[in-house]
């Protein structure tokens, strides 16, 4: 299963949905993220890391909860960036896993690139997202119309058919 590291604050902050509901409110911004990328993991099956910074926190500890199955949340510990926290956590994976990381720091991207994991940046993260969304919005939309059904389709006999539709161009 990949795994993927997202820079919380990163992704709020390059993404411009995410932006301008951060000016209404910081939680409502984070609580779309993490719906947002809900639903990215249960699409693609991997298993997300959500870090925030925590580090401008004054006596924070690091607080690691999970939201569901494929999604885990993580506030960082006073002190503690998220670039940080993700460098740390690719370390102690080391090579054994698939693991992927989003940001739009150049430095963190150096950096986990030569730790053996990929890099995407926010920008790039939020396309991926985009093109998922609009790819199950499309199979959802065949599934639909497979699925509807008009009366004329549960009309077996042909000659009630034909009656049918000359009664509806008017040709009786």
């Amino acid at each position: 299963m990949k795994n993927i590291f997202v820079d919380g604050y990163n992704v709020i902050n390059s993404w411009s949905n995410l932006k301008k509901e951060k000016e209404i409110s910081l939680d409502s911004a984070r609580q779309k993220l993490i719906d947002i990328l809900h639903n990215y993991g249960a699409i693609h099956q991997c298993k997300i890391m959500l870090v925030f910074d925590g580090y401008r926190v004054v006596g924070n500890l690091e607080n690691k909860y999970e939201y569901n199955k494929n999604i885990t949340v993580i506030f960082t510990k006073s002190g503690e960036t998220a670039d940080a926290y993700i460098e740390r956590e690719i370390h102690n994976i080391g090579r054994r896993f698939e693991v992927s990381v989003v940001t739009s720091d150049s430095l963190e991207q150096q950096t986990i690139f030569q730790r053996g994991a990929t890099r995407m940046s926010s920008i790039e993260f939020n396309n991926e997202v985009k093109k998922s969304q609009n790819s199950l919005r499309e199979e959802i939309s065949k599934i639909n119309s497979k699925t509807r059904t008009t009366l004329v389709d549960s009309i077996e006999d042909e000659e009630v058919r034909k009656k049918l539709e000359r009664i509806r161009r008017n040709l009786l």
